[in-house]
């Protein structure tokens, strides 16, 4: 048996990034005011039909989706803002004294993908979601927050790339001008941006199938579409980043996979030596309009989500490395079975008062339980045998510096908590 394709298991020695990632994650998010929310793995189908959109790769491609045992079609969560945006209306979340309403999450999406490196079928997001503010001001925030979810783990190689979609005036204009600029060329697009050529031809600038297309290169930009108001609004937002001294780059090509973005679009992209082909690291934009689809009231939005998976790739391409590796705090040597006893209660004692401690269950002759010490980077190392058992004393060595002492078991658990916490 193994795994299905697309889909991996992350072992002992691996998971620990894993864990000290999504803890400077969670860390980061405190310092911003952002509180966690967790929503169910499948939502039904019609959830991300709205809210991701009809004419997505997403919808259209790349959704598990089943019946349920009482015919309900639904639908393995493809990505999260439906699904944060899907509470925030069910559970009246608008109506809270504080606003915006300021989310993170961190959990599994599943994507039927051509599984490649950084891109599985089963992957990890980490995203955040500002809910009822339409200030460019949470714009520049966000895109602030995303950046440093690289820059507190060591990145460097990174690059802010932004563009704005405008409001639904600058968009309608910008659609109509696509429509006429395409349409002559239509017969030579993929059966896909025929379809997307009508119902949403922004999607057009997002294809991987057409975009060395000629038409694509004179494709007419959405900046050139923006009306008064959207440009105020995208210039405030630079204004901003510019204040934190935070450097972007304007790509009028940039637009985002999904149908609910507006306004201010962005992506982070490595550009570290190695790291492959696809570039982008994380993406997020503005996406008002998407709470009333839901049937919520009128309620701005911005977000992002990144990839664990490729966060931890760009980290392996810069040549980070976490400090995940820091051994155990004591491990228990016990000789005889009354010794052995005896090292079960002190290790559950040690335990409670917080030591990290781990002991032999193999049976094992004293030359090996050392050598399971060493492997496992233990600090100390107690043993325990009849002679100790009977003196009441258990002896401690210092892995370090190879000093050794007979500590009364009576104070065991305060002495090593003491040599611990750096006492003499």
């Amino acid at each position: 048996m193994k795994a299905p394709r697309g889909t991996q298991d992350i072992l002992p020695g691996t998971s620990e990034k894993w864990q000290y990632v999504e803890s400077a994650l969670i860390e980061l998010c405190k310092k911003y005011n952002y509180r966690e929310i967790r929503t169910p793995v499948f939502e039904h189908t019609e959830l991300f039909q709205r809210g991701v959109g009809d004419t997505t790769d997403i919808v259209q491609k790349e959704m598990y989706t089943f019946e349920d045992r009482g015919g309900r079609s639904l639908t393995l969560r493809p990505e999260g803002t439906a699904s944060v945006v899907r509470s925030f209306v069910e559970h009246k979340v608008f109506g809270q004294p504080m606003q915006p309403t300021k989310l993170f999450y961190i959990g599994p999406m599943f994507r039927y993908e051509r599984p490649q490196q950084g891109r599985m079928r089963q992957f990890y997001q980490f995203g955040i979601e500002a809910l009822g503010s339409a200030d460019p001001a949470i714009d520049a925030e966000v895109m602030a927050l995303a950046m440093a979810s690289y820059q507190e783990l060591g990145l460097k190689s990174l690059k802010l790339v932004i563009n704005s979609l405008g409001d639904s005036e600058s968009r309608k204009q910008h659609r109509e001008a696509l429509i006429k600029h395409f349409d002559p060329h239509r017969e030579e697009l993929c059966e896909d941006c025929q379809v997307r050529l009508d119902k949403n031809p922004l999607r057009v600038l997002d294809c991987k199938k057409d975009r060395e297309h000629p038409a694509m290169k004179t494709a007419p930009s959405v900046l050139d579409y923006l009306n008064e108001e959207s440009k105020e609004y995208f210039e405030q937002v630079k204004s901003y980043l510019d204040a934190m001294e935070i450097p972007y780059v304007v790509d009028k090509n940039l637009v985002r996979g999904l149908d609910y973005y507006n306004h201010t679009a962005f992506e982070i992209m490595s550009d570290a030596e190695g790291f492959g082909a696809i570039t982008t690291l994380s993406g997020g934009g503005r996406y008002n309009g998407l709470v009333e689809d839901m049937g919520g009231p009128e309620t701005p939005g911005i977000g992002f989500a990144l990839s664990i998976e490729r966060l931890l790739m760009a980290l392996e391409a810069e040549g980070i490395e976490l400090p995940v590796n820091e051994g155990i705090d004591c491990y228990f040597v016990a000789l005889g079975d009354q010794a052995e006893k005896e090292a079960v209660r002190l290790t559950y004692q040690l335990r409670k008062a917080g030591v990290q401690v781990d002991k032999d269950y193999l049976g094992r002759k004293i030359k090996s339980q050392f050598k399971s010490a060493d492997r496992l980077e233990a600090k100390y190392v107690i043993v325990l045998g009849e002679n100790e058992l009977e003196a009441g004393q258990a002896n401690v060595k210092s892995m370090e510096t190879g000093e050794q002492q007979e500590v009364s078991l009576a104070d065991l658990v305060t002495y090593l908590k003491n040599k611990l916490a750096g006492g003499k």
